[in-house]
C-alpha cells in the first residue's frame, strides 16, 4: 500500500514538473519578463573569465535551460569539463555559480516586471555563509545598484557571486 502510494506521488509530482517546465519555457521565449532575463543573463557572461567566450555563451544557455528543466549543477559542471579547458573543481565553481545566477536572474526579471524596485538580502543561514554576505543579511538592496561585497570582484546582487547560496527577497 506505501509502495503503491508513493509510485502515485511520484507520477503526480512529475506531471506537475512537466507543466511547469513548459509554462516556464514560455515565459522565457514570449513574455516579457524572458526577455529581461535574457538581457541580465546576457550582461553577466563577461564574469565567467576562466574559459573563452564562446564557451560561456554556452554554459550560460544551459543553465538558463535548467531552469526549465529543474537539472542540478553537476550536469552543467560536466558539460563545461567537455570543454577541457577546465579543472573539475574550477567546473564545479563555474557550474554552482551559473545555475544559481540563472534563478537569481530569474527572480529578478519576475520582480522588476511586477513592480519590484529591490530586495531583501537573505543568506542560507548557515555556518558557511562567508562574512560579508552575512553582512548583508536583512539589508535592503536596490536591483539598480547591487553591493560590493567581495574585494576584487564586481558588485553583484544576492545569488550571483561565486558559490554564493544568498538569495533575493523582492519587496513590492
Amino acid at each position: 500500500m506505501v509502495a503503491s502510494a508513493s509510485r502515485r506521488n511520484a507520477r503526480a509530482w512529475e506531471a506537475l514538473s512537466d507543466d511547469m517546465g513548459k509554462a516556464l519555457r514560455v515565459e522565457l521565449e514570449q513574455a516579457p519578463t524572458g526577455a529581461l532575463f535574457q538581457a541580465l543573463v546576457s550582461e553577466q557572461v563577461g564574469l565567467i573569465t576562466s574559459i573563452p567566450i564562446d564557451a560561456a555563451q554556452r554554459v550560460q544557455k544551459i543553465a538558463a535551460e535548467f531552469l526549465v528543466t529543474g537539472q542540478r549543477a553537476d550536469v552543467l559542471s560536466k558539460e563545461i569539463m567537455r570543454s577541457g579547458e577546465v579543472s573539475k573543481s574550477r567546473a564545479d565553481l563555474i557550474a554552482r555559480t551559473e545555475v544559481s545566477r540563472s534563478a537569481a536572474s530569474f527572480t529578478q526579471a519576475r520582480a522588476t516586471f511586477a513592480g519590484s524596485e529591490g530586495y531583501i538580502w537573505r543568506t542560507s543561514r548557515d555556518g558557511t555563509v562567508r562574512p560579508t554576505h552575512k553582512a548583508q543579511e536583512g539589508k535592503y538592496i536596490k536591483w539598480t545598484s547591487p553591493p560590493k561585497t567581495d574585494p576584487g570582484l564586481a558588485p553583484y546582487h544576492a545569488g550571483c557571486g561565486p558559490n554564493c547560496r544568498c538569495y533575493a527577497e523582492p519587496v513590492f
